[in-house]
């Protein structure tokens, strides 16, 4: 069996990405990464160049700057990214800038891929989301937050990133049939130093919106004020991934919160009680989850 990764990136110097510790996450199931590094304005080029140069390779790629709505960009950069992985390979580890693998998970990612390679139904596997907020001590407990998305597809050129290439689609516009696995995404998108974040902030979401959206709605300052866009959070008591460790000792700022204030909102405790007793969920799907041998 071969296994690809793929992803994208561009100033992950500038807004402080840890896409080298998401790479190397992944990579000990990895025969190959595929990373398509956008034009940048610091040495990205240089950080993905030196991960490993036996296993990592770089499409280099312009992004279209122009494209200004719904995230595009993102998915059309997702692609170039799957579009180079090598033609042999059976499946495709999708992993992006801020994301990263626990090494606890590898065993079972591996072996499930090994279980569905030739389950031709099959077209991706559904992994579970932690999202950590503010500092590597919380994580996000609303129903806010996505908990699941595909990160791993079979190496089908006919799959595309959809949308804002937070998930995929197939042929005429079909959702992925999935298998839910036991493993989850370590998500670290909104934990950076707070004058990173708030670069990123104000950068990023160029990529949805018009520059009249984002003067009338996106507070510019020299640093990040997490505790105005908190929401429900919770104590992270578990260990954090050994590629992120390094990183996680070089935090420099501060971001406390009283968990004493967090209750649950009457939607999410209505969200929760359906999906506990009667397995429904009411959230967004971009999945079809697969029937097992009873039918369900």
């Amino acid at each position: 069996m071969k296994v690809s990764g793929f992803s994208f990136i561009k100033d992950a110097l500038i807004y402080d990405y840890p896409i080298v510790e998401a790479i190397r996450s992944i990579l000990p199931i990895c025969d190959e990464v595929v990373v398509a590094v956008g034009a940048s304005n610091d040495k990205t080029l240089d950080l993905i160049s030196q991960i490993d140069k036996t296993k990592i390779k770089i499409v280099e790629t312009k992004w279209d700057e122009t494209l200004r709505e719904g995230g595009r960009v993102l998915a059309i950069e997702t692609d170039k990214a799957f579009k180079n992985v090598s033609e042999n390979a059976d499946w495709a580890f999708y992993i992006q800038g801020d994301e990263v693998i626990h090494e606890k998970y590898l065993k079972t990612i591996y072996e499930e891929m090994l279980s569905c390679k030739n389950e031709k139904k099959i077209d991706g596997l559904l992994f579970k989301y932690l999202h950590f907020y503010g500092s590597y001590d919380y994580v996000g407990a609303s129903s806010n937050w996505y908990q699941h998305e595909i990160r791993v597809i079979k190496n089908n050129k006919s799959i595309y990133s959809y949308r804002d290439a937070q998930g995929f689609r197939k042929e005429q516009n079909k959702k992925l049939i999935v298998r839910p696995i036991d493993a989850y995404v370590y998500h670290y998108g909104w934990v950076k130093e707070p004058q990173a974040m708030q670069k990123k902030h104000e950068n990023f979401n160029k990529y949805w919106h018009d520059d009249e959206w984002i003067n009338n709605n996106i507070v510019k300052a020299n640093e990040f004020d997490y505790s105005r866009h908190v929401k429900e959070l919770k104590l992270f008591l578990e260990k954090h991934p050994e590629v992120m460790q390094e990183r996680i000792n070089k935090k420099n700022w501060k971001f406390e919160y009283d968990i004493s204030f967090t209750k649950k909102n009457l939607k999410d405790k209505f969200k929760q009680f359906l999906n506990s007793n009667f397995g429904i969920n009411l959230g967004y799907q971009n999945y079809i989850i697969e029937k097992n041998k009873n039918g369900i």
